[in-house]
């Protein structure tokens, strides 16, 4: 075999070099922006979940069951058999961790309610009392947060991304929603299903997230709904709801979210 010179090896290295470069579709890409990528992600994620119905829906009532965890113990501490919420929502949501809408939610083990918390648009309330609004606005910014996804993609928000993760053994696409306020909510969306398994925001109960699986394919109309949603604060389970009862769009009576007739001030601030 006769030796390539040094000359004639650095000319086939050059021209090896100048295919590289002038390969179709090479690196010329431009990079998608977090932005237009959360966004995508979020579109997707809309569109599974229901579309427009799922955007702007005029009310949500849930029922099913709740398990009750306390930061000390392994085990359960208290059982919910009848777990309800009713949400008459606000389809202009601009704040992400603060109350909208209208919203009730009770809790009995048997005939004892175990509480029982409700919204009427200006008044917040329990079995134990009306709260302060001091009280109602640090309840709710611990509480309140999923709705603001439904909003997301109105002017005055900020899309972004964080580094994926695996939440309950599934792959998740972080995405952060900004509302115009400044707060910061995190979404993670499963990249195979489009399914919303994950959120996180940051509370004065401290780091807030939310876990949703077994979900469902409701018709009439057509909604995504998770049936397990478990609550973490500080990385320590809070509770665990079983949804098995689910309605979309139907009326519900105002006094539903309206304040029992005679219910004084709460004495102390809810736990």
């Amino acid at each position: 075999m006769r030796a390539i010179g040094a000359g004639a090896f650095a000319a086939i290295a050059a021209t090896a070099a100048m295919a590289v470069m002038a390969a179709p579709g090479a690196a010329q890409t431009k990079p998608v922006s977090p932005a237009a990528s959360a966004r995508a992600i979020l579109e997707a994620a809309i569109e599974t979940a229901g579309g427009d119905v799922w955007l702007a829906p005029r009310t949500l009532a849930l029922s099913g069951t709740a398990t009750f965890y306390a930061p000390g113990n392994a085990e359960p501490v208290s059982e919910a058999s009848d777990y309800r919420m009713w949400r008459a929502l606000d389809p202009g949501r601009t704040v992400a961790h603060g109350p909208d809408g209208k919203v009730r939610i009770t809790a009995k083990r048997g005939d004892s309610v175990m509480f029982d918390v409700g919204y009427d648009g200006a008044t917040t309330w329990t079995d134990k009392g009306v709260m302060a609004k001091g009280d109602a606005d640090a309840y709710w910014a611990a509480n309140f947060g999923f709705g603001i996804i439904r909003s997301a993609l109105h002017d005055g928000f900020a899309l972004g991304r964080a580094p994926d993760r695996i939440v309950d053994g599934h792959r998740v696409e972080l995405v952060r929603i900004t509302d115009p306020g400044g707060a910061p909510t995190l979404f993670g969306i499963d990249p195979d299903s489009h399914f919303i398994r994950y959120m996180g925001f940051r509370t004065p109960r401290g780091w807030h997230e939310r876990t949703y699986d077994d979900f469902v394919m409701l018709a009439a109309p057509r909604w995504l709904q998770a049936r397990t949603v478990t609550l973490y604060y500080d990385g320590i389970k809070a509770n665990t709801v079983h949804w098995t009862g689910y309605r979309v769009g139907a009326p519900i009576d105002p006094a539903i979210f309206a304040p029992p007739a005679g219910l004084g001030p709460m004495t102390a601030a809810p736990h």
